[in-house]
């Protein structure tokens, strides 16, 4: 009896200890902000060069953001503001030092691939579709965007697409393919090669539809005439993601500057000022991965 007793307690020991081993791991998943940041007086002349898309900084987010970030850590922000599949050749290029942008399965494929690494989801929110308040295609009647898509297609009113290879742009592609449409070169197809906020200026001034993500057009809806006519199809879903450059690949990359920018916006305190920004009252991201 005492021999299995002490069998059991052995078991038992080396049970608790893996636990804790396996908990400290867990834990250790997610960037401790403070852990990272020394002391604020030896960052005070570094800088980081972020490549992100338009609609974080056209929503005022990132300006927002960065200025607590300095403000905690001395280390300015440096962005370049474009559409995601720029921002991802800029930064496969080692072109900047972090990346902050919106195409999930892109990103996931090239951190597979070993081009980027250290990424973690930031933050959410949703796409949604804008047009003229009297809806002409009469698209405020259907759920889905696909559905959406077909009635701005059989109605021959304009559509202003950004035509950048930004993240809003690959989503209104696969949307396009999900209606069973190929829009380009017809007549009521605007291809602009703008950013979000440029786009949606001109579906304003031609009364068309546009796709956007709710953040720039929740900045800027004040100066337009245009309405949120279609939202909450589960397909528009919208998840931000912030990664590193791999330094083995570009050693002249600011790595670990880098990584005390994604812990500061992974941090509580990150994540807090993510949730508490808003554009006249409303929430435009939402911190964390939605997908859980």
């Amino acid at each position: 009896m005492s021999g299995n007793y002490t069998k059991l307690s052995c078991l038992l020991i080396i049970t608790l200890t893996l636990l804790i081993i396996l908990s400290g791991c867990k834990g250790s998943s997610k960037p401790d902000f403070q852990d990272s940041l020394q002391s604020k007086v030896s960052y005070e002349d570094e800088s980081i060069l972020l490549s992100t898309t338009t609609s974080t900084d056209d929503s005022g987010l990132l300006e927002y953001l960065n200025h607590e970030f300095t403000a905690a850590t001395g280390i300015r922000v440096l962005v370049i503001a474009q559409g995601t599949g720029a921002a991802l050749e800029t930064g496969s290029r080692g072109d900047a030092d972090v990346l902050l942008v919106h195409d999930h399965p892109a990103e996931l494929e090239l951190v597979e691939e070993g081009v980027f690494v250290n990424r973690y989801d930031l933050m959410y929110n949703d796409f949604i579709i804008v047009g003229p308040v009297f809806d002409p295609a009469g698209i405020g009647s259907v759920i889905t965007a696909a559905e959406a898509f077909r009635l701005i297609a059989d109605s021959n009113n304009i559509f202003v697409s950004r035509g950048d290879d930004s993240g809003t742009d690959r989503m209104e592609q696969r949307l396009w393919q999900r209606a069973g449409l190929e829009p380009t070169g017809e007549g009521w197809y605007l291809s602009v090669g703008q950013g979000m906020g440029d786009t949606l200026r001109v579906a304003n001034e031609t009364l068309g539809y546009t796709l956007s993500d709710r953040g720039t057009f929740a900045a800027i809806s004040e100066n337009l005439e245009l309405v949120v006519l279609l939202e909450g199809d589960p397909y528009l879903f919208n998840q931000y993601g912030i990664m590193t450059i791999n330094p083995d690949l570009h050693p002249h990359v600011k790595h670990d500057l880098a990584l005390i920018y994604i812990d500061f916006l992974m941090s509580d305190q990150g994540q807090q000022l993510i949730r508490d920004y808003r554009v006249n009252g409303e929430a435009l991201f939402f911190p964390g991965s939605g997908l859980e």
